[in-house]
């Protein structure tokens, strides 16, 4: 009887125990929770006087940490070794996030202004219902050229330009095998997302007939080489281009008639995060309308935000190489999430047109 009951008072000692420390737990996450939200994003892509105007609203503080790629962010998501509340990802990565159960859905209930989205851009085919993302920005891939350095006929509302004999190693091009063999497939008026490798084959042998023309390809160096007139014309993000332009007035930005690719980065809350509310304030702070006009006006990518649109410059927003025509946004095309095995293809017809240059 005695050891009995010394068998249960031991049970509830450690019951107290762990209910004691359970609850101590729960009032710490709770307090961190409160206080602080981590934001991971890419660089310089936030104005931070909006990250010091939140918390001074709010009073949340925001630790905000960088990626440089899609692939470093959901790498550290994955690990879960960093509680991250919000991320900022791209179209194709959230497939892929979804896949892996890697995200919370959102409550839009706690995102009013979500209806400041311009619906074209929401209940997209990787999100259906916006259930995981809320639109952040969004661009094309196209062409970035110095017309002063180029024969007249040239303009670039089509890919044949590249092909043009008068570039003869003058044309860059981005280290990416999604956005190069995406243009091959283009210019053979296909679909980027192509999972046939007969189409495939014939867009890399037309890649290899560009290779004369090419002069390398390479990574975000291509800013400083076409701001400096180092450089004559590019494969580039709209994003990437603009920035190139404010430095260098000669530049001129052009997306393809025969269509391109159409990419948006989105917010949203992995199951990292460890404050969920502080996390969908925050997203719906940037959703204000004179909040996401003023980071537009920083950052300086196409914005989602039809009421942001209201109050920002209108030559801005009427620019169709950064705000392109409903005719022309009808024939981009959002990368699609192909799967280890076609994504594997492209790489390594990629590396054949790679190798192909001299």
């Amino acid at each position: 009887m005695k050891s009995l009951m010394q068998a249960v008072i031991a049970i509830l000692v450690v019951c107290a125990l762990l209910f004691f420390a359970a609850d101590r737990l729960e009032s710490a996450g709770s307090k961190g929770n409160k206080d602080t939200i981590t934001v991971f994003n890419w660089g310089e892509y936030i104005d931070p006087d909006l990250v010091k105007q939140f918390t001074e609203e709010t009073g949340i503080k925001v630790v905000y940490e960088t990626f440089d790629s899609n692939e470093a962010m959901m790498t550290k998501v994955q690990q879960g070794g960093s509680a991250y509340d919000i991320a900022v990802p791209s179209e194709y990565t959230v497939e892929m996030m979804k896949e892996e159960d890697l995200l919370i859905p959102l409550d839009h209930s706690k995102l009013p202004n979500l209806q400041n989205i311009d619906p074209y851009f929401l209940d997209l085919a990787f999100d259906p219902g916006n259930k995981y993302t809320v639109p952040y920005f969004w661009g094309t891939v196209g062409i970035v050229f110095n017309p002063t350095k180029v024969a007249d006929h040239l303009t670039f509302t089509t890919w044949k330009d590249l092909w043009d004999p008068s570039l003869k190693g003058k044309v860059f091009l981005v280290d990416g095998a999604r956005e190069v063999m995406g243009m091959g497939l283009n210019s053979l008026g296909e679909s980027l997302n192509a999972k046939d490798e007969q189409l495939l084959r014939q867009a890399t042998d037309k890649l290899i007939t560009l290779s004369p023309n090419v002069k390398a390809i390479i990574g975000d160096e291509i800013t400083p080489l076409m701001i400096n007139n180092e450089a004559t014309v590019a494969l580039t993000w709209s994003g990437q281009a603009q920035d190139m332009m404010w430095e260098n007035e000669d530049l001129d930005f052009a997306v393809p008639e025969e269509g391109s690719n159409l990419w948006f980065d989105s917010f949203v809350i992995p199951k990292t995060a460890a404050n969920i509310d502080g996390a969908h304030a925050f997203i719906n702070f940037m959703l204000d309308a004179k909040n996401s006009a003023q980071n537009n006006d920083y950052v300086g990518y196409s914005t989602p935000n039809r009421a942001a649109m209201d109050l920002m410059d209108p030559e801005v927003i009427e620019d169709e190489r950064f705000y392109p025509s409903e005719a022309l946004r009808d024939k981009l095309e959002v990368y699609e999430n192909l799967g280890l095995e076609w994504l594997g293809k492209y790489n390594e017809y990629f590396l054949e047109f790679k190798m192909s240059i001299r």
